[in-house]
């Protein structure tokens, strides 16, 4: 697997950009700030995961001005060659294509381009809201279960459909509300079942590989317990979940509980990371949490994903980087960086984004 080429159109900075990186080893961008280093990645994520990686709004991604951006990449994929491409426009519908067929689903594209990444904003998977580590869990989901993909978005799906007839309602259970109601109800409860039960299951398998990641990246074997639990909504409930909800749904107008309000809670010696653990240990913790997932990801798929590392020496001592260099597996990586590379980084191309447009 590997990314062979990458173009752009009115994307950010850029008006027209041609990116050609090592296919299979590593390729440093440099650059100045302002000049596209992480808007490169970012198109290659979007390529990935149907989204920014800064969780954007489309708007944001075209170049100012623009009504349309375009991003097309070339990759080599097992024997074949694919075209993957997509279309982001500021009003009306986006579209992603692969070899000029519509896109289906999430899991569409993690066949043709798996990717995870590291990045300075990792520490909001910690510190932030429950949304990114769900979507953290969620994207690696897409990447070693088939069935992942679709399950998402019917869950998303089923949400949309239910928060507008809640919001149609306006406060009052008419027997058509309830109606309808309780057919969305039916169709969450049973999606949103699925989902949650293969959250749990990733993140037990995950337990291990996490814990032994943080003390990795920390150097402290034996001294570090990390431990992540997955907390909400409990298995096969959904439903009477969705019912005792149902008052409270009807006044507010929107869904107040399911697999779109869970959490991931995280651990470290016994204590709260998310709100106890210094800045220092967070953000140990919310790159073993990447690292696990990228070596799972590696395990599934025999080959490692197209590994993103958006200025992350920047926010490590050189203990800490060297550590995670150290821990990746070999594969096609895209670093971009501000700062001098630490021991161990050996690229295969070097080169400075104001030569790619």
């Amino acid at each position: 697997m590997g990314l062979l080429h990458l173009e752009l159109v009115d994307f950010r900075v850029f008006t027209q950009a041609r990116f050609d990186p090592d296919p299979k080893g590593t390729t440093v961008l440099l650059g100045p700030n302002g000049t596209g280093k992480t808007s490169l990645l970012e198109a290659i994520g979007y390529l990935g995961l149907g989204r920014s990686l800064r969780g954007s709004p489309r708007e944001a991604m075209l170049r100012s001005g623009a009504d349309q951006a375009i991003l097309r990449a070339e990759l080599e994929v097992g024997e074949r060659n694919l075209l993957v491409e997509a279309e982001i426009n500021r009003t009306g519908r986006s579209r992603m294509q692969i070899n000029r067929q519509a896109v289906r689903s999430r899991r569409d594209l993690a066949e043709a381009l798996s990717v995870t990444t590291f990045c300075p904003d990792d520490l909001g998977v910690v510190q932030g809201s429950p949304a990114g580590r769900r979507n953290l869990l969620d994207d690696a989901l897409v990447i070693v279960n088939p069935r992942a993909g679709s399950l998402i978005e019917e869950v998303d799906r089923c949400l949309r459909q239910r928060n507008a007839l809640l919001r149609q309602a306006g406060g009052r259970l008419t027997n058509e509300v309830e109606t309808t109601l309780e057919i969305w109800d039916e169709r969450l409860a049973a999606s949103g079942d699925e989902l949650v039960g293969l959250r749990r299951d990733l993140l037990e398998q995950l337990a291990q590989p996490i814990d032994a990641a943080y003390q990795s990246l920390a150097g402290t074997s034996g001294r570090t317990a990390a431990l992540a639990l997955y907390e909400g909504t409990e298995r096969e409930s959904m439903a009477e979940v969705l019912k005792g909800a149902r008052a409270d749904d009807l006044r507010r107008g929107l869904s107040t509980a399911g697999p779109q309000r869970d959490d991931v809670a995280l651990w470290l010696n016994g204590r709260d990371a998310r709100t106890q653990a210094s800045q220092g240990e967070q953000r140990t913790l919310a790159l073993a949490l990447r690292l696990a997932v990228h070596l799972a990801a590696t395990d599934h798929l025999g080959v490692a994903p197209l590994l993103l590392l958006d200025d992350v020496f920047s926010e490590l001592d050189p203990d800490r980087s060297r550590r995670l260099i150290t821990e990746l597996p070999a594969g096609q990586a895209l670093i971009s960086t501000a700062s001098p590379l630490p021991l161990g980084v050996e690229p295969a191309l070097v080169l400075d984004v104001r030569d790619l447009s």
